[in-house]
């Protein structure tokens, strides 16, 4: 396996489970501090955001060609 396909498959297969466990997380935060259903969203509106900016990234790069 080269790098390249470790990378294919590790950015379809890992990186979901990897968002997904950090909105566990962030479901586990906003239960513990109390945060309501504002905060809560804040919380998941700040992490998808971050889940935003990376699909754009990726959009962005394959418009462009590079």
């Amino acid at each position: 396996m080269t790098e390249a396909e470790f990378a294919d498959w590790s950015l379809r297969l890992l990186l979901p489970a990897l968002i997904g466990w950090m909105g566990f997380i962030v479901w586990g935060l906003a239960r513990e501090s109390k945060a309501g259903k504002f905060g809560t969203f804040v919380m998941f509106g700040v992490l998808g955001l971050g889940v935003l900016g990376f699909i754009a990234k990726n959009v962005i790069t394959f418009m462009l060609g590079l």
